[in-house]
């Protein structure tokens, strides 16, 4: 069965959706971040009130799931988050549109402060810890438990301690 192709560029917002009554802490804690930044981008009269409770809502959520997310860090749009807990990503981290994260992943920066740029489409396995000044390209897969330390060019896999790249080929429709 072939892979279904998403998009690395364009944000699937649909991924983040959450219905109201819905029980989802990865889409409210996601949810809350995205209202916090929006607020502090608008200038409206009441768009202080709206980062206040938007932080509370993080904060509960951050609990909740267990995942240590700054609602600052620059996410693109269609991230998902099934499994939260154990999740800890460093603040100045970058993450692409349309990427899947699964538990107790790190995305840390090292020794100098470097930290990781996860572009469009990425699946990161259970476990996984990126650290660094690394760049992983779009559609790239990090296997459970890898450890990267280097550049993943985009369509590869990283698996192993310390990880290491197997290319994919990657295929055009006829």
């Amino acid at each position: 069965m072939a892979d279904s192709i998403i998009s690395a560029e364009t944000p699937d917002w649909q991924r983040e959706h959450k219905s109201f009554l819905a029980w989802s802490p990865s889409k409210s804690l996601l949810a809350s971040i995205r209202r916090y930044q929006n607020a502090k981008r608008l200038i409206l009269p009441f768009s202080k009130f709206i980062q206040v409770v938007s932080v509370f809502q993080h904060r509960l959520w951050t609990v909740v799931t267990g995942a240590d997310i700054p609602i600052n860090t620059k996410i693109g749009g269609g991230l998902l988050i099934p499994h939260p807990n154990g999740i800890v990503i460093h603040p100045s981290v970058t993450i692409g549109p349309n990427c899947l994260i699964l538990q107790q992943v790190t995305l840390g920066s090292n020794e100098t402060g470097d930290t990781p740029i996860i572009e469009g489409q990425v699946d990161i396995g259970a476990g996984a810890k990126l650290i660094g000044n690394i760049r992983v390209g779009k559609h790239a897969k990090i296997g459970a438990n890898a450890v990267v330390l280097t550049d993943v060019p985009a369509y590869a896999t990283a698996v192993g301690v310390p990880a290491r790249i197997i290319l994919k080929k990657t295929f055009t429709s006829e």
